[in-house]
């Protein structure tokens, strides 16, 4: 099923790809240029925690609109329970 975001939560969720976008291609020009190691994994760090927060937003978003107004009572358990098999993998 398609979520539809309103325009400006989805403004704001492409802002923050393009925010770790940035980042990754920091990442790449410092390792290109032979940075030292601790400040390309702080960086990675730092990449990886904006994933995760985004990561974090659409697990709430998806809460809030999908589950939260299914049409039926079967349908939520059902969106649920797969809901359930992606966060285990995003968890894991």
């Amino acid at each position: 099923m398609k979520h539809v975001h309103p325009d400006h939560e989805k403004q704001a969720l492409v802002a923050r790809l393009h925010k770790i976008s940035g980042q990754l291609q920091a990442i790449e020009r410092m390792v290109l240029a032979d940075e030292d190691c601790p400040e390309v994994l702080m960086q990675v760090i730092s990449a990886r925690r904006a994933l995760k927060s985004f990561g974090d937003e659409i697990i709430h978003a998806h809460i809030r609109e999908c589950l939260d107004h299914a049409e039926s009572r079967e349908a939520g358990r059902k969106k649920l329970r797969s809901f359930l098999t992606v966060l285990e993998r995003y968890v894991a």
